[in-house]
């Protein structure tokens, strides 16, 4: 593990608030402070200058497997979820966290105030309109993505930007239809800040920002520009980078930063179809190719490999952390539910069986525990990742000794073949529900 800065540690009585910007395809290349060059993050790269920036960290290839594996720290393979759950088709199916403990059901229990926004691709809220509440959640402002025309009794599949369609606390919001629906979530993530801030109650605030997921779309400031921009993944990120400065500058203005927990991560890689590289077709240039310090990225959402797996991460706000460190730990998305159980010093029952481990020490500038591994999937694809090799549920070996770049392992190579006998006794370990060593039981 490696810190460019150490800060002090300080304590406080009262629980710290958690606000967690969880977004929405979103590869580690996007971020100017991840060595990217495609995109403009000025507001997350002062936020990665101000806080800790893990370099390492990795989710699973699509959102239902990461969101599920967020919400109770168990990786795919054993929670079952590799697929997307199909709400946005009207189907019934529904994430059961009543069988799968979530973080927020145990930290709602020991006194905090929980609120989630945003993408809920776990269940329907019309066929299950309290599954957000069962989940662990008081209050929730979430997208409806599948809706009953009253009229007609025909579904649809409803929109998340301009026109947005959002249930709030089990209620259609009809106020928001000349709104744009990020705009509307960040206005509600300050307003619960704000009520729980007055109330002297610690918050868990789950912010599912909807940018920057297809379908391309102008944000405002598209249309406000002269003349008005086109859509573009590249103007998606803009815009979602500036949502982002406004949340940190109202934890500033409530006066909470010193006790507030501010995360920012992504559910998975960038959907590469929808950059658009102006460089392809020179020499070594694909059609999506994106582009870092450290060389080219390819491939993305939908895949198993670093493209689709490899997510910024980002502490920011109270005095334990220390500014401007870089932590170099492998860690991955089932560490969420540990490390925030332990900042709320909210105990993990010994029934619950996770996958994670708390990062608390490496959030604060002390040493702590790095992944042997890290565990993704998407669909039908999985994979375990150690740091230098990529072994695919299919047998397919991947050497990542030099990324971006991702060649095939040469399996003549001796340390091939050990990371393959390695990898391949750990998938078939957590095929058969066993867990790594040192997790909590």
């Amino acid at each position: 593990m490696i810190y460019v800065t150490v800060a002090c540690i300080s304590s406080h009585a009262k629980p710290p608030n958690i606000l967690f910007i969880y977004v929405d395809d979103l590869g580690y290349e996007a971020l100017g402070s991840y060595g990217g060059l495609d995109f403009s993050t000025p507001n997350l790269d002062q936020m990665a200058a101000d806080g800790v920036r893990f370099s390492r960290a990795y989710a699973s290839g699509v959102c239902t497997p990461s969101r599920v594996s967020m919400h109770t720290s168990l990786y795919a393979a054993r929670h079952g979820h590799r697929r997307v759950l199909p709400v946005h088709t009207g189907s019934n199916k529904i994430v059961d966290f009543k069988k799968m403990p979530t973080y927020a059901q145990l930290m709602r229990k020991k006194g905090y105030r929980t609120a989630v926004t945003g993408k809920w691709q776990l269940a329907g809220l019309e066929a299950h309109p309290e599954h957000p509440r069962d989940s662990g959640f008081d209050s929730w402002c979430l997208w409806q993505i599948w809706r009953t025309d009253p009229k007609t009794g025909e579904g649809f599949k409803t929109t998340r930007y301009w026109e947005p369609c959002f249930n709030m606390d089990g209620k259609i919001r009809e106020d928001i239809a000349d709104c744009f629906g990020p705009d509307v979530l960040v206005d509600y993530v300050i307003q619960n800040m704000k009520e729980a801030t007055e109330a002297n109650e610690p918050f868990l605030i789950v912010h599912n920002e909807l940018l920057p997921h297809y379908p391309m779309i102008q944000t405002p400031d598209d249309k406000a520009a002269s003349p008005p921009r086109k859509a573009s993944l590249v103007n998606m990120v803009n815009y979602m980078d500036k949502l982002v400065k406004k949340l940190l500058v109202a934890v500033e203005d409530l006066g909470i930063r010193d006790n507030t927990y501010v995360v920012f991560m992504a559910d998975n890689g960038t959907e590469e179809s929808y950059f658009i590289n102006p460089g392809a077709g020179q020499e070594g240039e694909r059609a999506h190719t994106r582009h870092t310090k450290e060389g080219k990225v390819n491939g993305g959402k939908h895949t198993v490999t670093d493209g689709g797996t490899h997510v910024p991460m980002i502490w920011w706000g109270a005095n334990a952390i220390p500014r401007g460190a870089v932590c170099n730990d492998l860690v991955d998305i089932v560490d969420i539910f540990p490390t925030f159980c332990e900042l709320g010093k909210v105990p993990i029952p010994e029934s619950v069986s996770i996958n994670g481990h708390s990062i608390l020490p490496q959030v604060q500038g002390r040493e702590g525990k790095s992944h042997a591994y890290t565990h993704g999937a998407a669909h039908k694809k999985e994979a375990v990742f150690d740091g230098q090799w990529r072994l695919k549920k299919t047998g397919v070996l991947i050497d990542a000794r030099s990324l971006p770049m991702e060649p095939l392992a040469d399996e003549s190579d001796p340390e091939a073949k050990a990371a393959r006998a390695r990898l391949q006794k750990i998938l078939n370990g957590i095929q058969l529900g066993q867990q790594e060593p040192g997790s909590f039981k």
